[in-house]
């Protein structure tokens, strides 16, 4: 894993091995997303993209992400948004090539809620809070939260979270589907990585071209897939796997 991480100040990164655990460290602005962890996040994903591998965000002391750094968001303007600083770097996480896994406890609220969306798995505590309180602040939730939001729990209850500023506990989060489990705060961790080990016994290949073929929009389908398939015939993954099935189910009938 290369050592620029060890310079970091807003995330923490721990390689576990086939893991990469991404900690938010912000615990004294409660993990409030700000230009450094912004910049370093990008950095990570640089190294996600060279060297593919499931990721697992978490927040620190009882918090995920509180939201953006409210002190700099107040100061940015127009060309400010046309950048899409938080947008950028939450599409990017969304594109990485492994599956990213959000592990949420406390506030995930504005940003924080964002870039939990950003993920493509998301396990929860009950404590768990889960908002967009942008329209309060007079802004909106631009990072993700108008699109991603509504395909995650549907269009009548993200407007209620985007529009009346409605907040979800962790019991109703998983009730709607916005998260995929809940367990206990010290054990948030642990089921962040069995997660992550369901998904490495999975052909490292197959996951990342099933992730893209997601992805893709519906028009693109039923060639996508052709495509797709066409890739992973080939695969020596593919021969050994199915022999390996073979295998084992000949050995059944012995």
């Amino acid at each position: 894993m290369s050592n620029q991480f060890s310079r970091f100040s807003a995330l923490t990164v721990e390689d576990s091995g086939a893991t990469l655990i991404i900690r938010l460290s912000r615990p004294e602005v409660k993990n409030a997303i700000d230009q450094t962890m912004v910049d370093e996040l990008h950095a990570v994903c640089a190294y996600l993209e060279e060297n593919p591998q499931v990721a697992i965000i978490v927040g620190t002391d009882g918090i995920f992400a509180s939201g953006a750094d409210i002190a700099q968001l107040r100061e940015r303007r127009r060309d400010d948004a046309l950048r899409g600083i938080n947008n950028t770097i939450f599409h990017r996480i969304a594109k990485l090539p492994m599956p990213v896994i959000a592990a949420i406890d406390g506030y995930a609220l504005g940003g924080g809620l964002e870039l939990a969306l950003a993920a493509d798995f998301r396990v929860a505590t009950a404590r768990a809070k889960f908002g967009q309180p942008e329209a309060g602040l007079g802004i909106i939730a631009a990072a993700g939260g108008t699109w991603r939001l509504r395909a995650a729990v549907g269009e009548p209850l993200a407007r209620d979270i985007l529009l009346a500023g409605r907040v979800l506990d962790g019991e109703e989060a998983l009730r709607h589907q916005l998260v995929s489990s809940l367990t206990e705060p010290e054990k948030l961790e642990v089921e962040a990585l069995e997660l992550a080990g369901r998904i490495g016994k999975q052909d490292p290949l197959a996951v990342r071209i099933t992730k893209s073929v997601l992805a893709m929009p519906e028009g693109a389908h039923p060639q996508v897939d052709n495509l797709a398939q066409a890739i992973l015939f080939e695969s020596e993954a593919k021969f050994d796997r199915m022999q390996a099935f073979l295998d084992r189910k000949k050995n059944k009938k012995k």
